[in-house]
């Protein structure tokens, strides 16, 4: 059986149509013979839409009392048993009433789908859960029933139901969608044209959307690469240069005069990551591009007129914004450009926009010479070579060989300068080469002694040589410095996937954060700063560091904003520019790491206020019955004790007073659990820890209850025990009391307690009911009764407080099924001799 089909008829506005057109709909199927049947449609007394109702099978509603009224919901069950082909249901945004079968009718229409019904559903624009805030802004009317986008997504057809303001309002005007006495308010409230119109601008741009999204994926399948011009989408190709800035601006406005027009800049950068591009202009840009309303996409690509073609063709872009290249006019002898090869191949279905800007034609500019990062020592080795080494060549030449020739000498020469750019890079090698040619030129090129060269030979093998020597030493440097640069990069990477990684999994604390931060850039301090406003002065969220931190972010050696109102200090050393990215992503992910702890905190509060309210919820309802059922004896019992027009005998006397002392006790046993479990909430009982003997203590727990109803097995031999006397006796009590209420008639309870390894465990044994096994744990709750246990037996606090009591004493307390039927509850005791030395002197009395 496969799924079912939805189709959405999606209303700007109320009043739109959007039923009508439902049901014009199911006209038309059932013509064609389709089982279509009226699941829910309101037609809130509409008389077109009351028409389109009749010849229409329509499934009866479930009724469901609610508050002393009985309201009308879908009947899922009735569908899925009548198994029509196709189910009518309008409002999908509905919430239903409390003890419906699902919370929202968007659940019940997944049922219908699930079970292969083809489901027709209605929704207005208003209700999509992500436009709740926009809707909000725009009608000041918050609303409360919404319907998670993506399940509308998932429909196989969305119809947009639109009107334009002044029809919907001149139909409202008409009474053909509220009632006479409503016309006006709505008129001059929710509907008013302003409004309206913002609400249908919604509704185009959201199925706009939509209808993108369809376009694309059958594109995919379909392996379309021609571009279909549907929609204005501009790329931007940046090169990282300052023109990036005019050019997105440009293509802003480009996108800005056709309806729906979308920017997209692309920066693409070679696969070796060899690139000139300055990082802190492409962030600008980005910045830029996204406050714009664009997007911002990195591709990487060695060919990058191609990267940049098949990425608009990806995106079914319709124009390409380009700017002049800033090359100078002999570099186009060695290739036609980017922005020229761009549009001679970009074909007719993508224009091309070549946009000029005050960069044009001043070429890139050179790369900025940095040091080759070989370190001190090398550098000082490679001079040495580089100086002195020629000079020492030139004595063993000229003494102990001079006859070698100058081609040998030039090769010699040539080694040294070699091993200076080895050992010390560009500027060692580039002294050893001119110190070396001077050498040549002076003691072994004719004539002799003088800096002049007789053979044109000699010329050529002293430029050679000096040529070779300067490429060799600026491939040498080259090969350093792009080490370092490698080495670097993959260091920031490996700490950005760390850090990334370890947030996302929820790893890392704040303080961890920042201390790893610290680590990081070897800095004494590091502090997380905030304000709510620009007047308030500056808060420390968290710091960490010996130093003491910072007051305010300029006072730092190196400050890092987050946002308006948070920023990072960092104390310690100046830090270079290079490593403020790894910095800026650190900042952010301390922004992220914060803003997820306040949330858990929040969840936290809002957890204990629910379990707060649940407790007093459940307390009132305790007092309204199960405290007010004794006080209702013993006032009844006093009032007739004290009737002065019935004359009581001895024994009826006896048996009122009976009565007022057993409704005392129950009040007092209800109001003392109420008492404890209130000190267990506020967390005010502490134990006083003594050695205890149970056969002790145990028999005072069992007062309470018949002689008859408990078996006891407590063997004299047992090891004493480390409680408190006073609360292990209130908790067995509680515990037995309940095994004795639920234990069948003449079937005692059994007491029995052994010690094992290092504990004592004291079990209660009954043969009632017992419990499945998912609500041994919530049987221990407070306000918990289980099965059907009657009113009047309690309010179910007794087990919530005998565990409370054993926890506070260190043990535990457990239920398990005792064989043969029945449940047995286990205290768990730390014997004497495995428990710490105590102290009377550092107890403290419980409160």
């Amino acid at each position: 059986m496969g799924r079912g089909k939805l189709r959405i008829y999606l209303g700007a506005a109320p009043g739109v149509g959007k039923t009508y057109s439902m049901l014009s709909e199911a006209h038309r199927r059932v013509e064609r013979g389709t089982d279509c049947v009226v699941a829910f449609v309101e037609h809130h007394h509409r008389p077109r839409t009351e028409v389109m109702l009749h010849g229409l099978e329509t499934m009866p509603r479930t009724e469901i009392a609610y508050r002393d009224t009985v309201f009308t919901e879908m009947d899922v069950d009735a569908v899925l048993a009548r198994k029509p082909a196709v189910a009518l249901v309008d409002e999908l945004a509905h919430t239903n009433i409390p003890g419906s079968r699902n919370a929202k009718r968007w659940q019940d229409v997944e049922e219908l789908l699930a079970a292969g019904i083809d489901v027709i559903s209605t929704v207005n624009i208003q209700h999509l859960e992500s436009l709740g805030d926009v809707v909000e802004s725009i009608t000041g009317v918050r609303q409360r029933e919404t319907v998670p986008d993506e399940v509308v997504r998932r429909a196989d057809q969305i119809e947009l139901v639109d009107m334009s303001p002044q029809a919907l309002r001149r139909r409202m005007a008409h009474g053909n969608v509220y009632k006479p006495d409503k016309v006006d308010a709505a008129l001059s409230n929710y509907f008013r044209p302003g409004n309206l119109t913002a609400l249908r601008e919604l509704a185009l741009l959201w199925t706009a959307d939509r209808v993108d999204e369809y376009l694309q994926e059958y594109r995919t399948e379909h392996r379309v690469s021609k571009i279909w011009g549907s929609r204005e989408r501009i790329v931007v190709g940046l090169t990282g240069g300052p023109e990036g800035r005019t050019l997105i601006r440009r293509a802003a406005r480009l996108a800005e005069k056709g309806a729906g027009g979308e920017v997209l800049a692309v920066y693409i950068s070679r696969s070796d990551g060899l690139t000139s591009a300055s990082p802190k202009e492409l962030a600008v840009q980005r910045t830029l591009v996204e406050d714009l309303g664009g997007t911002f996409h990195h591709v990487v690509g060695d060919d990058i007129p191609a990267g940049l073609l098949d990425f608009s063709r990806g995106v079914n872009a319709t124009q390409i914004v380009l700017g002049v290249s800033r090359r100078r006019s002999w570099q186009y002898a060695f290739s036609p450009g980017v922005s020229a090869t761009v549009a001679r191949e970009s074909g007719p279905d993508l224009d091309v926009h070549i946009v000029t800007h005050d960069e044009a034609a001043k070429g890139r500019g050179l790369p900025v010479a940095r040091g080759a990062k070989l370190g001190r020592s090398r550098t000082n080795w490679g001079w040495v070579v580089g100086l002195a080494g020629p000079v020492a060549l030139t004595l063993l030449l000229s003494g102990a060989l001079p006859d070698m020739g100058l081609a040998n000498d030039v090769l010699l020469f040539l080694t040294l300068t070699v091993a200076a750019a080895l050992l010390g890079g560009l500027r060692p090698a580039l002294a050893s080469a001119a110190v070396g040619s001077l050498l040549l030129n002076y003691y072994f090129t004719p004539p002799i002694h003088e800096l002049t060269i007789a053979d044109p030979k000699n010329v050529v093998a002293l430029v050679i040589f000096v040529g070779v020597a300067i490429s060799v030493a600026s491939v040498v440097d080259l090969a350093a410095r792009r080490t370092h640069q490698a080495a670097r990069l993959r260091a920031e990477a490996e700490t950005l996937s760390f850090l990334a990684g370890s947030v996302l999994r929820g790893e890392t604390g704040l303080d961890a954060l920042l201390e790893r931060l610290r680590e990081t850039f070897a800095m004494e301090s590091v502090a997380l700063l905030e304000r709510h406003d620009d007047t308030e002065p500056w808060t420390c969220v968290a710091a960490v560091g010996p130093g003491r931190p910072v007051g305010r972010p300029e006072d730092a050696d190196v400050d890092m904003p987050v946002g308006d109102h948070l920023a990072l200090a960092l104390t310690g050393r100046v830090l270079p520019g290079e490593d403020r990215r790894v910095l800026g992503a650190f900042a952010a992910q301390a922004a992220v790491v914060l803003d997820r702890q306040r949330l858990v905190d929040e969840a936290e509060e809002a957890r204990r206020l629910a379990e707060g309210n649940k407790i007093r919820t459940s307390l009132l309802a305790a007092v309204s019955h199960d405290l007010r059922t004794p006080l209702a004896g013993i006032k009844a019992s006093v009032s007739s004790l004290r009737a002065e027009d019935v004359e009581w005998s001895e024994e009826d006397r006896a048996d009122l007073l009976a009565n007022v002392e057993e409704g005392a006790d129950r009040l007092d046993h209800l109001v003392g659990n109420l008492l404890d479990v209130s000190r267990l909430e506020t967390g005010t009982v502490t134990a006083v820890l003594r050695q205890t003997d149970l056969d002790e203590v145990v028999p005072m727990a069992l007062v309470g209850v018949p002689d008859d109803s408990v078996e006891l097995d407590i063997p004299e031999t047992l090891p004493m025990v480390v409680v408190d006397r006073g609360l292990l006796e209130r908790a067995v009590a509680n515990v037995v009391e309940n095994a004795v209420k639920y234990s069948p008639d003449g079937t005692p309870v059994l007491v029995a307690a052994s010690a094992i390894a290092d504990r004592v465990e004291l079990r209660v044994v009954d043969r009632g009911p017992g419990v499945p096994d998912e609500a041994k744990d919530r049987i221990f709750g407070a306000f918990q009764r289980h099965g059907d246990a009657p009113r009047g037996a309690g309010v179910g606090l007794g087990l919530a407080v005998a565990r409370g009591f054993v926890e506070a004493m260190g043990g535990t307390v457990t239920a398990e099924d005792t064989p043969g039927g029945g449940l047995t509850m286990t205290i768990s005791l730390r014997r004497e001799d495995g428990a710490a030395p105590f102290h009377p002197e550092a107890t403290t009395e419980t409160t």
